[in-house]
């Protein structure tokens, strides 16, 4: 018998579906360094986000316009380089899939680099989401509100909650799973609109502001850590508050998240 335990088995894409199907929540939190990342993995968080939040928290920025695919490559390859089991996902930054080709050398480089497990791009590109799949790569679809298009949109706004609006947003995710994503981030979303798509697709539906009905949350690491620099979004929650420690605030997150007590209706559209 072997003196030393077996390594945690990493988690794979499909394991997230099954947890969708078995109705166990998926527990998600962003990563940009080794050392958080050891912590995340080893709390139990299924799914790590490489976010290009990382501009806004880490770099200091007023948005994520400003990060690079240089910048998602480093700090993605911190995060693997800790984790064990978490399923690790990296975000194509902006401007970095306007062609399904410049998506493709963009996408590359962030899972042969930095050893992502999948790439999250923002919006309805259902011709580059098809393309990044026929070549091999999982794709995490985006959408509700789309950080990357804030001017765009004129701030950071909840996003759909006219009706025509929101039949828009259910009809690019039928779409988006129709391309081949493997899994939809819905963010600031009304939170029947994102239980009406999570019904909807097979795929798993991770919500951010969208409700306690998605099959799975995530939340930026630091404002649930509650040391972001600017305002805590409304959808986001303190977990630092009643907790002894790092650790006990991210059990405390993993724990509300699987027993469905976050996110609450006072973090709800």
């Amino acid at each position: 018998m072997s003196l030393y335990a077996e390594p945690p088995k990493s988690l794979s894409i499909n394991d997230l579906a099954s947890m969708k199907q078995a109705g166990e929540k998926i527990s998600c939190l962003t990563a940009y360094d080794a050392s958080f990342a050891s912590l995340l993995d080893q709390a139990g968080i299924d799914v790590l986000l490489v976010g290009d939040s990382l501009g806004m928290v880490i770099q200091g920025h007023s948005s994520t316009l400003p990060v690079t695919i240089q910048d998602m490559v480093y700090h993605t390859r911190n995060v693997t380089a800790a984790r064990k089991r978490a399923y690790v996902i990296a975000d194509l930054p902006f401007a970095s899939y306007a062609s399904p080709e410049q998506a493709l050398l963009n996408a590359a480089q962030l899972m042969q680099l930095a050893g992502a497990q999948m790439v999250k791009l923002e919006g309805a590109k259902f011709d580059v989401i098809r393309f990044l799949v026929e070549q091999g790569i999982p794709v995490c679809g985006h959408l509700g509100l789309l950080p990357q298009s804030v001017n765009q949109l004129g701030g950071y706004r909840v996003q759909g909650r006219e009706p025509e609006q929101a039949g828009q947003i259910l009809n690019d995710a039928l779409a988006i799973e129709q391309a081949g994503a493997r899994l939809l981030l819905l963010e600031c979303v009304p939170a029947l609109l994102a239980a009406q798509i999570s019904q909807a697709l097979t795929i798993p539906v991770i919500g951010i502001g969208a409700g306690v009905d998605c099959d799975g949350q995530v939340l930026v690491l630091y404002d649930m850590l509650n040391i972001s620099m600017g305002k805590r979004p409304r959808f986001s929650k303190n977990f630092m508050a009643e907790a002894n420690s790092i650790e006990d605030a991210i059990l405390s997150y993993l724990n509300a998240v699987k027993n469905r007590q976050f996110p609450a209706a006072e973090q709800a559209y």
